[in-house]
């Protein structure tokens, strides 16, 4: 049985500089990459047009000992991203149509991580019912949060009440996707009390927001953790997903960070492989445990120059 299920559909983003005309990328691609190659025993359901089945990205899954089950689409999600100094464009060159829980093999309804990660809101409700009460759940929140037509740019609809969101513990939410005059309370009062929002800034770092039983305006605690740095970023596309991914292995699996949860180690875990894969194009910058740890210690100074300003800003307050 594995110990992370990743599920979604793969998207092809069109691109001038690949002979095919795209890559394949898309949360569920990402993610099962980076679970896996941080040694997390990993298997993925895979949503895929007849041209993405075939694609070199989906054998580099399997490459990396991901354990693959694809969901033949007669639609699957295309995109064309625009990236401009006021932000991300994307446009929509086909929806996906949705997987069904039916997909699930029997075997792996038992792991003890989940990391839902739709892109085109491929994911129907009824997918909250799948993980075991006891398992892990992170969910990509901005793959819900998109309505898709063809030929025209992706529409951001508003966050709102849906049976996954309440059943995760860990949620993942670029401020771009969200309009910015949505209170942070507003957008956790749609999770359940006692899971965790990432709320990821690009090179600004983020923020992780928490809250306990009782008043959620008056409950909520904020963790700002600091971006590391990467090195000639080439491909911004699925930082936000590895981010989540790496986040969420952290959180499974404790023993990737020595236990340190609580010293915000798993932070400086998904902030490190976040950094990594603007590196390279596509996929191809999903970086191996080697290069994480390797960057973790780069990034470690940042991270304690974070903790001191915000204990110095919390004292004087």
């Amino acid at each position: 049985m594995p110990t992370v299920v990743v599920v979604g559909s793969a998207a092809r983003d069109l691109a001038d500089d690949d002979p095919r005309g795209w890559r394949l990328g898309g949360g569920v691609s990402y993610s099962a990459l980076t679970t896996a190659r941080l040694g997390i025993p990993t298997a993925a359901i895979v949503g895929v047009d007849a041209e993405a089945a075939g694609s070199s990205e989906i054998q580099m899954l399997r490459d990396a000992g991901v354990d693959v089950h694809l969901v033949h689409l007669e639609h699957g999600p295309v995109f064309v991203n625009i990236e401009r100094p006021e932000g991300r464009l994307q446009l929509c060159g086909d929806h996906s149509d949705p997987i069904r829980v039916a997909h699930v093999p029997a075997a792996w309804r038992g792991a003890p991580g989940w990391i839902l990660a739709p892109v085109a809101a491929e994911l129907p409700p009824a997918w909250a019912d799948v993980p075991r009460p006891e398992a892990l759940v992170a969910v990509g929140w901005q793959g819900l949060l998109r309505e898709l037509e063809a030929g025209q740019p992706v529409r951001h609809v508003a966050p709102r009440h849906d049976p996954i969101i309440e059943r995760a513990d860990l949620v993942g939410l670029s401020r771009d996707d969200v309009d910015k005059q949505i209170a942070l309370a507003d957008l956790y009062a749609l999770l359940r009390r006692g899971a965790s929002l990432a709320v990821t800034h690009g090179d600004q770092g983020g923020l992780i927001v928490h809250g306990a039983h009782g008043d959620v305006a008056a409950d909520l605690q904020l963790r700002h953790y600091p971006a590391i740095p990467s090195h000639d970023p080439v491909d911004p596309t699925g930082a936000g997903d590895v981010f989540l991914a790496a986040l969420a292995a952290a959180r499974i699996e404790p023993r990737l960070v020595g236990g340190r949860i609580g010293q915000g180690f798993d932070l400086l875990l998904a902030a490190a492989a976040a950094s990594l894969v603007l590196e390279g194009p596509g996929m191809y910058g999903v970086p191996t445990r080697e290069a994480v740890r390797d960057r973790m210690r780069v990034g470690l100074p940042r991270r304690s120059a974070a903790t001191e300003a915000a204990t110095e800003a919390a004292t004087e307050a």
